[in-house]
């Protein structure tokens, strides 16, 4: 992996290259942890699964650089903003975009044939999509019910809420979005969708505030958090996607063969939430226990006070890393 002086003078680097998030509209969490975890070395090829705004991706480019970099992203507009970002910040690197989903890496890689050193995957969305009222993924702001990551695919949060039984929207709220008051919000939903359409985000969160009743004055969130989370995880497929990609990765580190993972590659998960970390804990162990990788970190790094203070949404971050134990083929 290099020295400690080396992987210093790499994240130096990476901070006067591309680091910067003031003209980006998103800080990229966990930042000092990423890059110390993967250790970017000169020369290295690497994936970046979720490019997002190009924060890590820029950091690490610049690390690498000259080298490789693939990005994906579902947001085609995040795709190429990235791209121009982490171009610049190597410009000496070989930079290529696709716009895919992280699900279908193994295929993507095999077409670009490409071998990666490192690969990270973001499991978050970037704060310009939150704060984009048209995207629909919060609440602060009125907008469409929409919550599409990928905007060519057909099926939004307002059709789900349209479509689905009240029973499944039950399930979907309690399963994705753990909330133990699932079954009132699907039946107030059931209710109201009955005499007038839900297709705005302002709406649906009233009507959750309603279904929670006085319980909302006692709720540490807006009650209507877990209820958007459960459904943007639904309309984007997210725990199936991750899913794939999981299972992508330990195929690739227990083939002998030739592949799209190079024998010491290190691979880096952030996830926000139980059910994302859970997945990528269970995989990295299982991997680990088959003597086929080290985990970089037997705990998760997480976000500490300052990174905290100063963005909020890190807080629930956690950073999983493993790195492929290189054997004989």
């Amino acid at each position: 992996m290099g020295s400690k002086h080396g992987r210093l003078a790499h994240r130096s680097r990476a901070g006067s290259l591309g680091v910067s998030s003031a003209d980006s509209g998103h800080i990229p969490v966990l930042m000092s942890e990423v890059l110390e975890s993967l250790a970017p070395q000169r020369g290295e090829t690497f994936i970046d699964a979720t490019a997002g705004r190009g924060g890590h991706a820029s950091a690490i480019a610049a690390a690498i650089n000259p080298g490789r970099v693939l990005l994906l992203d579902r947001d085609a507009g995040n795709l190429q903003y990235a791209l121009d970002r982490v171009r610049e910040a190597a410009p000496d690197s070989q930079i290529d975009g696709v716009h895919g989903d992280f699900r279908s890496l193994a295929e993507i890689s095999r077409k670009q044939s490409i071998c990666a050193d490192l690969v990270l995957a973001d499991l978050g969305i970037s704060s310009t999509q939150l704060d984009d009222a048209h995207r629909g993924f919060g609440f602060q702001q009125d907008g469409p019910l929409d919550m599409r990551l990928d905007q060519s695919c057909a099926y939004s949060a307002a059709d789900l809420i349209r479509d689905l039984r009240e029973s499944d929207i039950a399930d979907l709220i309690y399963n994705f979005g753990e909330d133990p008051f699932a079954r009132l919000i699907a039946r107030k939903v059931a209710q109201t969708r009955t005499h007038e359409p839900i297709l705005t985000t302002a709406h649906l969160a009233r009507l959750v505030r309603e279904a929670y009743g006085s319980r909302a004055r006692a709720s540490r969130l807006h009650p209507a958090t877990r209820t958007f989370m459960a459904l943007r995880i639904a309309v984007n497929d997210e725990l199936r996607a991750l899913e794939d990609f999981l299972k992508s990765v330990a195929h690739a580190v227990r083939s002998t063969g030739d592949g799209w993972l190079s024998r010491k590659a290190r691979v880096a998960v952030i996830s926000f939430h139980s059910l994302e970390d859970r997945q990528v804990k269970r995989t990295f162990a299982t991997l680990d226990d088959e003597g086929l990788v080290t985990r970089v970190n037997r705990k998760p790094l997480i976000a500490g006070d300052c990174e905290v203070a100063s963005n909020t949404r890190s807080r629930s971050a956690k950073l999983r890393t493993v790195q492929r134990i290189a054997r004989k083929s």
